[in-house]
């Protein structure tokens, strides 16, 4: 499994336009073979952090997804939403391996 963190810097001020966004992703995710754990947004204060966790099988399932990218009129869609709102600043993603707890019988 390859678990894909991505931290945005939003704007504030534009929380619901990123909520929106947000909810279109995490639709996409589950759709196209991925298990998306949710975004993390800001609970206090006028944080501009966000983040989203999102898991594959493997790094070639993701590339698959990645594939739809730009192409897919639902993905087009959901990228207006950022685009044309603007509430995204930047984000960069980072791909890690889960270290999941251990279960034992209970």
């Amino acid at each position: 499994m390859i678990t894909c963190v991505v931290e945005y810097v939003i704007d504030p001020a534009k929380i619901d336009a990123f909520e929106r966004f947000s909810r279109r992703w995490m639709e996409l995710v589950d759709r196209h073979g991925g298990t998306h754990h949710g975004y993390f947004l800001p609970a206090e204060g006028a944080s501009d952090k966000a983040l989203a966790l999102f898991s594959f099988p493997s790094l070639a399932a993701y590339e698959e997804y990645r594939k739809l990218f730009g192409v897919d009129p639902d993905f087009v869609a959901a990228d207006r939403i950022r685009d044309e709102s603007g509430c995204v600043l930047r984000y960069e993603r980072t791909f890690m391996r889960p270290l999941l707890p251990e279960r034992g019988d209970e």
